[in-house]
């Protein structure tokens, strides 16, 4: 028996029907990735199975029992509730009185009282009843996995800590159904990390919907795609679906141009006026009312986004150089005796956790901020473009056609003039759209505005602080040709990817306590060059009873001085056949962990297969490090 199943499910909102007649089930283990244009319907069809909002007409079939989370796209409202409240009350039932006793607790280590001590203990009786202890433990480790403060109020958490706390409140009663809309929004790499585990391991059905390619490659076993209210389901991957797709939209393409022709030819026919009153003319007559009905009813595909970018004047080769800069916040250091020479041309991403310092150090290459120590050099007719990921530059009272004109009526785009409205109509705002408050536009027509109000300024020098979040797949692709594109200097803050891979030339990773690296190539490139994590649970070697004879030295003396020994040299043959070995063991745990009936399994089983799993790439990583330092070195 399917989880849950949607019948001729319908919903529209004033003209606009979002679905129509949508069905489709979902299973126990499958992991359905929902994907749509931005505004098609996929958080009104979270909101729906969710029981949210009721649909204007169909029917949805709930497995008897089912226990459902969901995490919204939008953040939660301020609240004196801490954050574990918040994540507890995921549990139902049970989160009031969690909560409950983790405030005694905290209380009563303050100040210990007899009237407190009798709470603690009628509280402990009731956890013991009811197996609290066992859910006691699961909140203490997603708040430990997630790094959230425990006894924090929302009301002094960013919007990037409150969405954590969020998704901690819908993994932590391990439901039969997960809705998650956006999970990865404002997550630093680590956490998605961690979250792909989660979710990999997770035995019940989840719906999710997400901008991250590599979140959606690695989790669906199902693309779900909402276009023009018909939800289509599409076996395979997301490669798969891209190719399908296409050559679906070119079906439909020929059939609607065929149709059109026909209509036009019926509509010259009736306007030449009939003849006779025959009854083959009336026939006639009433197929063509029929075609003009077939045509009024047809929902065209919204065009494509279509970026154009505002090139200033080439700048000096040397862009920004930094030598030996630090800066601390609070005698924490963020940045520390770091130095590098940015050029014309570099793309380059920032890849660190966050509150690492990423912002810091953009605001240090940039002027912004005063560096503690050392000193930063900028080069010569720099025009600087800054995305910024708060969005603060936007008035939420302004409308969009003031936000980008400021009153204007043209732009000057690449030396040719263009009306507002036909501009803001290649970042998909319709007329009616783009004289509505900013205030009124979801996150991903906000992301689109501030890239329109981005890309109308002169620039050479662009620098974007998570410019991914909330924008549709399409769109992202779009973003992507434009940077590649564009021939001026990037500075990049991501935590997608596939979008670092497919844009950067080098990356500067934040590795700890200040320290700052520069890697070449994109993410999956750092994951290859960087150092190898040491094997966890393995001992350190002892020292050998006995010291090892001189003659023993000389070989790793003339290792180390560049020269491959007899062994380095067989090893290095063997590494390429090696790493294709675990390569191919890889993706066949891969194919594995996709199969829906893989988490069917006991627990025990799927936790083991997994870490097998993780040690196979720990594995991979290091004979990849171990072959480039060989290589390197011959």
């Amino acid at each position: 028996m399917p989880l849950l199943s949607i019948d001729q499910l319908s919903i529209a909102f004033g003209a606009e029907l979002l679905l129509d007649g949508a069905s489709f089930q979902i299973d126990a283990g499958e992991r359905v990735c929902l994907i749509g244009r931005n505004g098609t319907g996929k958080t009104t069809l979270l909101r729906l199975l969710a029981g949210e909002i009721q649909p204007d007409g169909g029917e949805i079939r709930r497995q008897p029992g089912l226990r459902v989370a969901t995490l919204a796209q939008e953040l939660p409202a301020e609240t004196a509730a801490t954050v574990f409240d918040i994540v507890a009350g995921g549990l139902e039932g049970l989160g009031a009185l969690l909560a409950e006793y983790h405030q005694a607790a905290h209380q009563l280590g303050h100040a210990a009282t007899p009237e407190g001590m009798q709470r603690m203990e009628r509280l402990q009786h009731e956890l013991e009843a009811r197996d609290g202890w066992r859910w006691q433990q699961r909140v203490e480790t997603v708040l430990t996995r997630l790094q959230l403060p425990a006894d924090a109020s929302l009301t002094e958490l960013s919007g990037g800590w409150r969405r954590r706390a969020l998704l901690g409140r819908a993994l932590v009663g391990e439901p039969d159904l997960l809705l998650l809309d956006e999970p990865t929004n404002h997550l630093d790499l680590e956490t998605i990390q961690w979250l792909e585990e989660e979710l990999l391991a997770f035995r019940g059905g989840l719906l999710f919907v997400t901008h991250d390619r590599a979140l959606l490659r690695r989790l669906a076993t199902r693309l779900l795609e909402l276009d023009r209210g018909v939800l289509t389901s599409w076996p395979g991957d997301y490669a798969v679906f891209l190719e399908k797709k296409q050559a679906l939209l070119e079906v439909e393409a020929r059939h609607n141009a065929k149709f059109d022709k026909k209509l036009a030819q019926e509509e010259a026919w009736i306007r030449q006026g009939i003849k006779a009153r025959r009854t083959r003319d009336e026939g006639r007559v009433r197929a063509l009312l029929a075609l003009r009905e077939e045509r009024r009813q047809r929902r065209e595909r919204v065009g494509k986004a279509s970026f154009e970018l505002e090139q200033a004047e080439t700048s000096g080769k040397l862009v920004i150089e930094a030598k030996k800069i630090a800066y601390a916040w609070r005698d924490e250091p963020l940045v520390r005796d770091f130095s590098v020479r940015i050029q014309r041309g570099d793309r380059i991403g920032l890849i660190g956790p966050n509150g690492c310092g990423k912002s810091t150090l953009l605001g240090l290459l940039l002027g912004r901020l005063e560096p503690k120590a050392g000193q930063v050099r900028w080069g010569t007719k720099l025009e600087i473009a800054y995305f910024d990921q708060l969005r603060e530059q936007l008035d939420p009272e302004q409308t969009v056609l003031d936000s980008v004109a400021g009153g204007r009526e043209n732009l000057e785009i690449n030396g040719q003039s263009r009306h507002v409205i036909g501009y803001l109509g290649d970042f998909l705002f319709s007329p009616q759209r783009a004289r509505s408050p900013v205030k009124s536009l979801s996150g991903g027509e906000r992301n689109r505005l501030l890239l329109a109000r981005l890309f109308s300024q002169p620039a050479n020098l662009l620098v974007m602080d998570e410019p991914t979040n909330d924008l549709d797949l399409e769109t992202l692709e779009l973003l992507e040709e434009l940077l590649l594109e564009f021939t001026g200097t990037l500075l990049l803050v991501s935590h997608d990817r596939a979008f670092l891979d497919n844009v950067v030339t080098s990356c500067l990773v934040f590795e700890g306590e200040g320290r700052i690296r520069e890697y070449v190539g994109g993410y999956s490139d750092w994951l290859r060059q960087r150092p190898a994590p040491e094997p966890v649970g393995v001992a350190p070697p002892k020292p050998a009873s006995k010291p090892a004879p001189k003659s023993a030295a000389r070989p790793a003396q003339s290792t180390a001085s560049g020269k491959l020994s007899y062994n380095e040299r067989r090893e290095l043959e063997r590494l390429p056949a090696r790493i294709e070995e675990l390569e191919q063991r890889q993706q066949n745990g891969q194919a594995r962990t996709a199969d829906p009936a893989f988490y069917q399994q006991e627990a025990a089983t799927v936790a083991r297969q997994l870490a097998e799993l993780r040690a196979l790439d720990a594995e991979l990583e290091a004979a990849y490090a171990r072959w480039e330092a060989l290589a390197g070195r011959e």
